[in-house]
This record gives structure tokens, sequence and C-alpha cells, in this order.
């Protein structure tokens, strides 16, 4: 107990000598990190260090051979720890919120909060309702490659009438690359072993934002999340879905949420050395 004690405070102190709040940031798998929040940054100004870690299945032109969660996971580790970074707030969007929300059953003890905005999947044991829209979607990309498969993965995630911008990704090689990258990432989603229940015991808050035009789904993954989270506040934000340009989704109020749940973070961590 005295050691668990003294690691905290060494490494709050750590934390305390870098001045600012730590963020690290993991985009989805359409916009690298650096696209997809830079609203988020000129919102938040110099007062937050914000971290852009990109997926590590666009390292390369192909997914890596031994591409997995784990691989996704070990990255943002990586990153972390090339930051000095003992313990740090974590954001993610769509399959980078599927990522954070198992960094956060993995590794909770590196967390001060979890911020989401339409987590692509949560991990673990589905409900049947779950199950059924991937099997949809499933079906309906099967077989589809490049252009074709990108619009049929984005028209399905939004509801009917929703009118969709152009892709934000223009050649026909990067859709190419995106088309193997999203699909190498749904079969490893699917293949991933989690406890759903580890969130449970999570100690740090959590946020989770999504939009009211996206598929009705986000409300059915908000609901389970909040259930999950001893510590969650859930916002809907309106006329906003998972495909409008990141400066929709990162707003002012949205930038104010999420400073609110870091300085949350904060000071339960400094409770937490305290005791």
């Amino acid at each position: 107990m005295w050691v668990a004690r003294m690691s905290r405070r060494l490494a709050f102190a750590r934390r305390s000598e870098m001045g600012k709040i730590q963020v690290v940031c993991i985009p989805g798998s359409i916009a690298p990190a650096a696209q997809r929040y830079a609203p988020l940054k000129a919102a938040v100004g110099d007062s937050v260090d914000l971290h852009w870690k990109d997926l590590e299945v666009y390292r390369d032109a192909t997914p890596p051979a031994d591409y997995s969660v784990e691989l996704e996971l070990q990255g943002i580790d990586r990153v972390a720890g090339a930051l000095g970074l003992d313990r740090f707030h974590l954001v993610g969007y769509s399959g980078g919120g599927f990522l954070s929300i198992a960094y956060a059953g993995t590794r909770p003890d590196r967390l001060l909060s979890l911020g989401l905005f339409e987590a692509a999947a949560i991990p673990g044991t589905k409900t049947p309702y779950e199950q059924e829209a991937l099997d949809a979607l499933n079906a309906r990309l099967r077989g589809l490659e490049s252009g074709d498969f990108m619009k049929v993965f984005v028209s399905t995630q939004v509801k009917e009438g929703v009118q969709l911008p152009a892709p934000p990704v223009s050649s026909l090689e990067a859709m190419k690359q995106r088309a193997t990258g999203i699909a190498a990432m749904m079969r490893s989603f699917e293949s991933y072993s989690f406890e759903r229940s580890s969130l449970r015991e999570a100690t740090f808050p959590a946020y989770v934002g999504y939009g009211d035009l996206t598929h009705e789904m986000e409300e059915v993954k908000a609901g389970i999340l909040a259930r999950l989270f001893a510590d969650v506040r859930v916002q809907r934000f309106r006329g906003v879905h998972h495909f409008v340009p990141p400066d929709q989704i990162y707003t002012a109020a949205h930038a104010a949420a999420l400073q609110d749940l870091w300085q949350r973070g904060e000071l339960k961590a400094r409770q937490a050395v305290a005791r």
C-alpha cells in the first residue's frame, strides 16, 4: 500500500512539472489525428498539450501482417512512454474510440480520464441489437472494394435522409488504403477478447458524446457505456452526425465539456495522491 501511494505521488509530481494537462488523441479510420483534432486544439489553445497518435493500421501502405487491437494499444504505450507520461488523458473518435475503450479496460492505471465521440463499437460481448447491426453492416460490405466500400460504410452509419459531405479522401489510392485499413480494423475488433465489466472498476471520469443524426446505434452504445462507467457524462449534439467536418464536432461547447472532464480527472488524481 505504501509503495502504491509513493508511486502515485511520484507520477503526479512528474505531471506537475510539465505544467499542462497532457492528452493523447486517437483518430478514426479516415482522417489522420492532426486533421481530426485541429479544431479541438484551436479551441483549447496553449492551456493543454494535445498529442496526436495516428493508427498503426496506416503505419505502412498496407496493414501490418500481425495487425491487431493489441498492436494499436502498444502503439499508445509507445507514444506515452516517449513523452514521459506515466498517466494521461485519452480522447478517441470512432475506431480510435474503440481502441481507447480497450485501453481503458486493460490499462486503467495509465488514464486520468477517457473522452469519447461515437466509438465505432464497444469491445466485448455484444448485445443482440449490437450484433444484429454489425451483421447487417458486414453483409452490405461483403465483396466491396475502394469507393464502393467507403460509400456503403459511410451511408449505413447515419439516419435516413441525412446529406453526406464529399469523401475526405480524394485519390483512388487513398480510398483503397482507407477501405483496406477499415476492413482490417473491423476484423481485429470482432476477434478482440475483452471483458466489459472491467470498465466498472475505472476510477477516472469518462465522457461520451454523439450526434443526433448518426444511426440510432449511437444511443444504444452511449447507454451501455453509461451503465459501465461509475463517473460518466453523456452528451448529445444536435444537427451532428459521424461524418460532418471535424470543426462541427469539436465545437467550443464540446471543447468545454472535455476541459471539464480533464479538470475532474486531475482533481481525482490529486485526491488519490493525498490519501
